[in-house]
C-alpha cells in the first residue's frame, strides 16, 4: 500500500506524491521563545520529526525548515517582566529549546531559522502584496485585506462570514474588516523596530513564516506542518500572504497534529497546566515520554498522565530487557560485541517490517507501529527462552535473535526510539581489576544509590564501574569457594537495587531503581573464564 496522508486542507487521506520525484520539502512551524517547552511542544515536534525519519526510511531526500519566533507581544511582554533585553530572553529561551530536545532524542531540523534574520524578506513579501491591491497602509501599520483574497478560509473550512476575530487576532477599529490581520506594526515605545517603506516598526507573527519557508523551501513545497490551534488563524493568513504573493498553492499537504491535554483540557502555558519537558524527563526516560506521545494517532488528542507514563516506563523496560537479553547471550556464544550505534540498513521483507511499513503508511500511524515492535519482542522472548534452556544455544539460534534485536532497534530508531539504556557493559571477570577491600566498594555503591537530583551526567559510568568491580569480587570470592563473602557481596547488590544472576559462563547484574529515583539505568556482564 502507498503512503498515505490525511491533508488538513482536503480533510481526506491521500495518496503522497511529492512535487519533486524522490525529494520532500517539509516546513514545521516552530516555537515561540517567551518560556520553557511543554509535553505539548515535545509531542508536536517529535511527531514531525518521527514523520521526516520515515520518509527519508522510504526513500526520500528530505529539507526539513522549522523556524524560531523570536520577537512577538509575549516575548517583548515576557522581557519587560524580568527586566531583560527582548533578544536576550529570546536567545535564552532559543538554547534552552535545544536543550530539552537534545534530551527528548530528537533530531534537529536541516534548517532552523530565527525570524529576526529574515526580516528583508518580509519587507520584500508585504510590499508585493501592498502592490497586488491585497494590503493596505494605515498610519505605519499595513494590514492584510481578508475578503480581497479569493479562497479565504479553505483550509480551517469556514467562509470568512463565518470566521471572528479570536486568539492572536488583533481588533483595530482602523481596519477595514475585523478579520484584516497586521503585517507589519509600527513601533511603538520600547519595542524593537526595524525600517520599512511604511516606516519603524515590526513584523507581525504570520508574515515571518511566509518568508522562511520561501526562502529555503520555495514557493511551493510539500508538506507544512504544526499544531492544530495553528489552523486558524495562523496557517490559514500563512496561506493567504503566501498564495496572495506568488500566485501558486503554498503547500501540497498540511499535517497538523492533536492537542496534549490534561484531565481532558488542552496543555497551555495560559492555563497553567503544563509539564515542561525538562520536569518529566528528571522523572522518566525519554524512550518512555516518546512511547506516550507515540501511542495515539498524532491528529488526535493525547492526554497526559502519571498512570500512562508509569505504564510506558514498563513497556520500555520490557524492549531494554529483551536487547540485554540478546547481548548476554552474544556474549556467553562467545560472539563479538554488537557494533556501536543503530545502522539505518535497508528496508527487509521481514514479516515485522512489512507490518510497520503498513502501519507508517497509513497516515503515519505510529499506535501501530509501535505495537508491531512489541509484537517483535514477544516472538523475540520466546525464542531467546528456548535459547537459555539449551546448552549451548545453536548457531542459528543466536543469528536469530540478533536479527530480531537488529530490527527492534533499526525500527525504533524510525520512532526516535535510542534504546540506550538496553546497552550492557559485558567484561571478562578475569579482567576486570581491583584493588580495595570489598567493604570499600560496597560503601561507594551505596553512596552513589543514595545520590540525590540532579545527578551528574557520570553517574551511570560511575554506577557501572562499582557494580563491575563488586561482580569482579564476588566471582573471585566463589573461585576461592568463599561462599559466605560472594552471598554477602550479592546481598549488598540487592539491598542497593541491582538484581544478580548467573549461568553456566556469565554473571549479570541489572539495575531495579525505583521509577521515582530517577537514577540511570545500569546493566553489566562478567564473563566466566
Amino acid at each position: 500500500m502507498p503512503l498515505r496522508v490525511h491533508n488538513t486542507l482536503t480533510r481526506t487521506l491521500e495518496p503522497f506524491e511529492s512535487l519533486r520525484p524522490g525529494e520532500v520539502r517539509m516546513y514545521a512551524c516552530g516555537v515561540t521563545v517567551y518560556d520553557l517547552c511543554h509535553i505539548g511542544h515535545a509531542r508536536s515536534t517529535l511527531v514531525f520529526d518521527v514523520i521526516r525519519r520515515y520518509l527519508e526510511y522510504a526513500g526520500y531526500r528530505v529539507l526539513m525548515v522549522r523556524n524560531f519566533t523570536d520577537v512577538d507581544d509575549k516575548i517583548i511582554a515576557r522581557a519587560r517582566e524580568r527586566g531583560v533585553a527582548w533578544d536576550a530572553l529570546a536567545q535564552e529561551f532559543i538554547a534552552a529549546f535545544y536543550a530539552d530536545m537534545d534530551a527528548l532524542g530528537v533530531r534537529r531540523a536541516d534548517v532552523e531559522p530565527k525570524a529576526t534574520d529574515h526580516i528583508p524578506e518580509m519587507v520584500a513579501i508585504i510590499a508585493r502584496l501592498v502592490d497586488r491591491g491585497l494590503a493596505y497602509a494605515m498610519d505605519g501599520d499595513v494590514y492584510f485585506a481578508v475578503r480581497d483574497f479569493p479562497g479565504y478560509g479553505k483550509l480551517s473550512h469556514r467562509s470568512p462570514d463565518d470566521l471572528h476575530s479570536g486568539a492572536r487576532i488583533e481588533v483595530d477599529e482602523r481596519k477595514h474588516d475585523p478579520l484584516d490581520f497586521a503585517l507589519w506594526k509600527a513601533s511603538r515605545p520600547g519595542e524593537p523596530v526595524w525600517e520599512s517603506p511604511w516606516g519603524p516598526g515590526r513584523p507581525g507573527w504570520h508574515i515571518e513564516c511566509s518568508a522562511m519557508a520561501a526562502k529555503y523551501l520555495g514557493d511551493s513545497f510539500d508538506i507544512h506542518a504544526g499544531g492544530e490551534d495553528l489552523i486558524f488563524p495562523h496557517h490559514e493568513n500563512e496561506i493567504a500572504q503566501s498564495e496572495g504573493a506568488s500566485g501558486v498553492p503554498l503547500a501540497r499537504y498540511w499535517l497538523h497534529n492533536g492537542f496534549v491535554t490534561v484531565g481532558g483540557e488542552k496543555m497551555a502555558k495560559s492555563v497553567g497546566n503544563f509539564v515542561t519537558i525538562r520536569d518529566a524527563l528528571k522523572r522518566f526516560p525519554a524512550d518512555a515520554l516518546k512511547l506516550l506521545l507515540l501511542s495515539t494517532n498524532y491528529r488526535g488528542p493525547l492526554d497526559y498522565t502519571e498512570s500512562a507514563m508509569t505504564e510506558k516506563v514498563k513497556a520500555l523496560q520490557g524492549l531494554q530487557e529483551f536487547l540485554r537479553g540478546v547481548e548476554i547471550l552474544r556474549a556467553e556464544a562467545g560472539r563479538s560485541p554488537r557494533p556501536a550505534g543503530i545502522s539505518a540498513g535497508r528496508p527487509t521483507d521481514h514479516p515485522a517490517e512489512l507490518a510497520f511499513r503498513a502501519a507508517m503508511d497509513d497516515d503515519f500511524n505510529t499506535a501501530r507501529a509501535t505495537g508491531v515492535l512489541f509484537d517483535l519482542v514477544r516472538d523475540g522472548n520466546r525464542l531467546l527462552q528456548e535459547a537459555r534452556q539449551s546448552s549451548p544455544p545453536s548457531s542459528a539460534t543466536v543469528a536469530a535473535l540478533e536479527e530480531t534485536a537488529g530490527l527492534l532497534r533499526r525500527l525504533g530508531s524510525i520512532l526516535a526510539l535510542s534504546l540506550t539504556e538496553a546497552a550492557v557493559d559485558m567484561s571478562s571477570a578475569t579482567a576486570v581489576g581491583f584493588t580495595r577491600p570489598v567493604e570499600a566498594a560496597a560503601e561507594d555503591l551505596r553512596r552513589l544509590v543514595a545520590a540525590e537530583p540532579p545527578y551528574r551526567d557520570d553517574l551511570r559510568a560511575q554506577l557501572t564501574d562499582v557494580v563491575r568491580e563488586l561482580l569482579a569480587l564476588r566471582e573471585a570470592a566463589r573461585k576461592r569457594r568463599a561462599w559466605a563473602e560472594a552471598d554477602e557481596i550479592r546481598q549488598t547488590l540487592t539491598a542497593s537495587g541491582i538484581r544478580v544472576d548467573d549461568t553456566r559462563t556469565a554473571c549479570h547484574a541489572t539495575s531495579e531503581f525505583s521509577q521515582e529515583r530517577g537514577l540511570p539505568a545500569v546493566s553489566v556482564s562478567l564473563v566466566k573464564e
